[in-house]
């Protein structure tokens, strides 16, 4: 099991298909609903399957099954077979929509949440936190503003059949950091060091430091399992 499905605490074992109802899949997972949000399927399922679902959205369903399965089934592995087989449109757009989701909303949140909690702690340790918070909020940002800019581009060109010279996946490969990392050293440091006096606010605010930190792992998990794969196969057909 891999450490993303571990941090979930999932036991599913046996794969989605298109003929499985997606109402069934997300409510056995919140990871599910994460997924197939950032498609841009909205809710109102009914009993619709997940085959139903993509061809009414316009979402690719051999994509959308294979983030699925390897994000939530045990022991389940992409296939060199089901990572030739991805959409990059589709995929892109699920990872652009992450993006979004963690700098424009989850982030920006959960530092409005931590503020409020700290409101009444001494201005020097708020001031530390928030510091260290703002940080990591920035890195995150240039993380992913360099995926926007450069290896998303350079994907499609890819896929279109264009070879830069000058760039290869193996440069992004190399400078791929695990983001959710840094997270967690705010949740340590305000679970070991935060001393002054919490209450229900501060709990809420860790719990959405949790949750964080298995959704950038989970996110990082597809770019390294399928995204980076799919991209050095696009490559490999084109040397």
């Amino acid at each position: 099991m891999n450490s993303y499905r571990h941090l979930q605490g999932h036991t599913y074992v046996t794969p989605f298909t298109a003929h499985t109802r997606i109402s069934d899949v997300i409510l056995g997972s919140a990871s599910a609903l994460l997924i197939t949000s950032r498609f841009g399927i909205p809710l109102g399922f009914g009993d619709q399957s997940i085959g139903q679902v993509c061809q009414e959205h316009g979402v690719d369903v051999k994509t959308l099954l294979l983030l699925l399965n390897s994000s939530i089934i045990d022991g389940y592995e992409p296939t060199p077979e089901l990572i030739a087989s991805v959409h990059l449109d589709s995929l892109l757009k699920y990872l652009i929509n992450s993006h979004s989701y963690f700098l424009d909303f989850r982030l920006p949140l959960i530092r409005q949440r931590l503020l409020s909690a700290m409101s009444n702690c001494p201005q020097d340790l708020m001031y530390v936190i928030r510091r260290f918070f703002d940080e990591y909020a920035e890195e995150v940002r240039k993380h992913m503003n360099y995926e926007d800019r450069v290896v998303f581009p350079y994907a499609r060109k890819l896929m279109a059949g264009e070879r830069d010279s000058n760039y290869n996946i193996g440069i992004f490969i190399k400078r791929h950091d695990q983001i959710e990392l840094k997270i967690t050293e705010l949740k340590n440091l305000l679970i070991k060091y935060y001393t002054a006096p919490t209450g229900y606010e501060m709990t809420a605010v860790l719990n959405d430091i949790f949750a964080v930190e298995v959704d950038l792992a989970g996110h990082n998990y597809i770019e390294d399992t399928i995204f980076t794969p799919f991209i050095e196969y696009l490559e490999s057909q084109q040397a």
